[in-house]
């Protein structure tokens, strides 16, 4: 008898407890409704309307398609990548954008979106975004649409090598074997010309790489700090010199779409 009224006040104080705890989740919910969402790493594209070069480039065909769904749908098939984001001013590239598989969730203000406006403050404007709306990003890969040609996987082995290298932030490069001057008015040569090397002479460290601009990959909570997509820790990314290039222009247009219409070309993947 002993035993039995034991055990009916040990069920009593638990479940009394039980209630109280789930009484305290209810009240957490209650003031808490949102809770926060976490993602290792996003992309983000942004294309704003009004290109001068080439009449609006962003959603011109190219090699079949327009010309943003190229690198929407590399982000898409990316592993590594848990959400596609397109921040643009303009509904007809948010209808193209979101037909491709792209998260277009507002219009990015005019205001920053003229031909003053930075990428960065793109970036920043869509990290407000993020902050209001409960999701921590870690890492965030920003591509330029412009830049069309990329090898199936190269997103992934680049992410790859930004993490595996602790890097803050990474940059797509391509090596430069070209002899560079500067100043019209008064010119200097960007090499030493009276011993032009030969470029199977140039030693790996004397090598010089430039910027292609078709993406670049960051830690969110160090760009918020350095206000700049090139922070902290550094780490280049050699692409293929099928890769380098950035349409401004119709030649360049031309020369993507040829190499965008060769599957033989958009395979090669080795620096």
């Amino acid at each position: 008898m002993q035993q039995t009224r034991w055990l009916l006040s040990y069920l009593t104080i638990n479940k009394i407890r039980m209630r109280c705890f789930v009484f305290g989740i209810l009240i957490a919910i209650k003031h808490n409704k949102q809770e926060r969402f976490i993602m290792r790493t996003i992309a983000l594209i942004p294309a704003r309307s009004g290109s001068k070069g080439v009449h609006n480039k962003n959603i011109k065909i190219i090699a079949g398609k327009p010309l943003i769904a190229w690198s929407i749908e590399r982000a898409m098939s990316s592993q590594l990548i848990d959400e596609v984001f397109v921040s643009t001013n303009c509904k007809k590239i948010a209808k193209i954008s979101k037909k491709y598989g792209a998260k277009v969730p507002f219009l990015r203000p005019e205001s920053i979106s003229d031909d003053e406006a930075t990428t960065e403050t793109a970036v920043e404007h869509f990290l407000g975004f993020l902050e209001k709306s409960h999701i921590t990003v870690d890492n965030m890969v920003l591509i330029q649409c412009t830049s069309p040609v990329r090898a199936p996987k190269r997103f992934d082995d680049a992410i790859k090598f930004f993490s595996d290298n602790t890097y803050d932030s990474l940059v797509s490069v391509a090596e430069s074997h070209r002899f560079y001057w500067k100043n019209l008015e008064s010119p200097k040569a960007m090499y030493n010309f009276r011993s032009r090397p030969r470029r199977q002479d140039i030693s790996k460290d004397d090598l010089s790489y430039f910027e292609t601009g078709s993406f670049y990959i960051f830690s969110t909570e160090v760009f918020k700090r350095q206000k700049n997509r090139i922070c902290g820790k550094v780490g280049l990314y050699v692409t293929p010199e099928n890769e380098m290039f950035d349409i401004d222009s119709l030649a360049e247009f031309s020369i993507c779409e040829n190499i965008l219409s060769n599957s033989k070309g958009v395979q090669s993947f080795a620096a």
